[in-house]
């Protein structure tokens, strides 16, 4: 009996998967089973679209072994006229595909050959897991959710110290990542490797000792070399700068001692009667500047360059700053290393802050980008300000000491309120260079940059920190190297050391380059004028040598 006729060119099955069916039947199998077909497969598939002949698709599957996801091919019959034969080989086809050496997992999915309420559901794939699922679609299983994480509960907002809300922890929350055993020993290994080649860095900071030059520590009153003198023609003790100065003509005396490049010169607060100085052969040496000029104490502590050191405001103990990353203190009278401090970066420049109430708080500019605050009590770290860009190079209080200055390798200039790690005022312009020096003047109301583009800026120490465009001092060669700064008592002059190893002075109110002294034969790093004396500068420079000018 012929097929009943029900289109113009004959007879067609009528379409019974469709669309919906058809992505539920192929979610349900990807979800229970995960075939490891090739990807070419699945792009073979988008070529090959659902309404083209089955009988092609079954050719290029034989004739090119190319794996195309049967589960889709299964349903592709949707708009094709098939005969049942075909859906059976099909089906044959089909379980080739799902046999155990292409696929891991086996999902499970309609049969689809079977058009006929009255028989039995049966399944494709796997049967087994069809039949655990009781025939349940993907959509139906509802095995897919995950269970939340539990939080600790409080939501009471009235509970003041104990109110969670949303940001209550997890239940099951780990609050120390510690990596296992194994992972511990990759870590350890990958950071040896780091460290050259398995050769750990040696940590622990340098044996302190302390050498004195002087035969007496004390006077035959008692006094030691921190005893201000009154017989050198000058008041050492007079809070007024003098009244005129003049330009340094000649040298006067030459401080000889250190073996290696001279990094900094600091004079002794208020009185300027000792001078210390601090060197790239790892040795702090303490001088008189009056009277015999002699050596009076070397601290040694440091196993690389020191880099700079800071008095505090009573002179009784400094601070130095090193390249073996550690910041120590020390008694100025009796060469003790009071203690040291460290975080694993090399401090750049260190101040202690000049507040008398707060002596026991002092600030480091670090390779790491960061300002660290460290009190001496506690010998920990009690603040950072992390806002620069770049290694930290100079820190200068201002405005009475509430706020501190700070420049940096990343060309900025930045200001900060005591404590409070946010900078007020940033100051950066794309013309400007690194300012790797920084001086305030006496009278507190300039800041002297020295720029690495061979000039020297004034800035505004008060409110604003403008750029005073007026006053640019120019002529010497300073790129690269971070020559110190300073002012005359009177502020008539501002000198500085150069690339050169001369001395510059320059005019303050007319900014003309006054005088150049060859004052040594490598760089000249540091240049001090004495704030007792109308024309006394003292220099250092990368030969080793101190200088004194007059």
């Amino acid at each position: 009996m012929a097929a009943p006729r029900n289109m113009l060119s004959g007879y067609a099955e009528p379409a019974h998967i469709n669309d919906f069916m058809f992505e539920q039947q192929r979610r349900t199998f990807a979800t229970y089973g995960n075939s490891q077909l090739k990807e070419s497969a699945f792009l073979k598939y988008q070529v090959l679209h659902r309404s083209c002949l089955c009988r092609y698709m079954l050719n290029e599957w034989e004739s090119q072994k190319v794996g195309v996801p049967l589960p889709k091919i299964l349903y592709v019959t949707e708009a094709c006229s098939l005969r049942r034969s075909l859906m059976r080989s099909f089906k044959h086809l089909l379980e080739l595909f799902l046999s155990p050496e292409v696929c891991l997992h086996k999902g499970y999915a309609l049969d689809p050959s079977i058009d006929n309420p009255e028989v039995a559901t049966k399944y494709i794939g796997s049967v087994e897991e069809a039949e655990k699922n009781q025939g349940l679609t993907v959509f139906e299983t509802g095995q897919r959710k995950i269970e939340k994480r539990k939080k600790f509960k409080e939501n009471d907002a009235s509970n003041i110290d104990g109110f969670l809300g949303p940001w209550a922890k997890y239940v099951d929350e780990k609050e120390v990542a510690k990596p296992s055993e194994e992972e511990q020993k990759e870590l350890d290994e990958i950071t040896a490797k780091r460290q050259k080649r398995g050769k750990l860095e040696d940590d622990k900071p340098g044996e302190e000792k302390t050498i004195l030059h002087v035969k007496e520590m004390y006077d035959y009153q008692g006094r030691s070399y921190l005893h201000v003198p009154q017989d050198v023609g000058v008041n050492l003790r007079s809070t007024v700068p003098p009244e005129k100065c003049y330009l340094p003509k000649k040298q006067i005396h030459v401080w000889s001692g250190h073996t290696k490049g001279v990094s900094a010169v600091r004079l002794f607060p208020l009185s300027g009667h000792i001078l210390l100085s601090c060197s790239m052969d790892c040795k702090i040496k303490l001088w008189e500047v009056y009277g015999d000029r002699r050596c009076l104490r070397t601290f040694i502590g440091h196993s690389k360059a020191v880099r700079d050191i800071s008095f505090n405001n009573a002179g009784t103990q400094f601070l130095s700053a090193a390249y073996d990353r550690y910041l120590k203190l020390w008694d100025t009278e009796t060469g003790q290393c009071i203690s040291r401090f460290t975080n694993r970066k090399v401090p750049y420049c260190v101040k202690f802050n000049p507040d008398e109430d707060k002596q026991n708080l002092f600030v480091a500019g670090m390779s790491d980008k960061k300002i660290v605050q460290w009190d001496i009590r506690s010998g920990e770290i009690v603040q950072e300000y992390d806002r620069h860009l770049g290694a930290v190079n100079t820190i200068v209080f201002v405005d009475e000491n509430r706020r501190f200055v700070s420049t940096s390798d990343d060309k900025s200039l930045r200001v900060w309120e005591w404590d409070i790690p946010v900078d007020f005022k940033y100051i950066a312009e794309p013309s400007m260079h690194s300012m790797p020096a920084v001086t305030l003047s006496p009278n507190g109301k300039w800041l002297a940059c020295q720029s690495m583009d061979n000039q020297i800026l004034i800035f505004g120490a008060q409110n604003r920190f403008r750029l005073n465009k007026k006053k640019i001092f120019k002529g010497h060669m300073v790129a690269g190297y971070a020559c110190q700064v300073d002012f005359s008592p009177d502020m008539s002059y501002v000198i500085s050391g150069d690339a050169d190893g001369k001395l510059n002075i320059w005019d303050w109110k007319t900014t003309k380059l006054y005088s150049r002294l060859k004052a040594h034969d490598k760089v000249c790093i540091g240049a001090v004028w004495h704030p007792h004396e109308t024309s006394k500068v003292i220099t250092c420079g990368w030969d080793g040598l101190i200088k004194l000018w007059d």
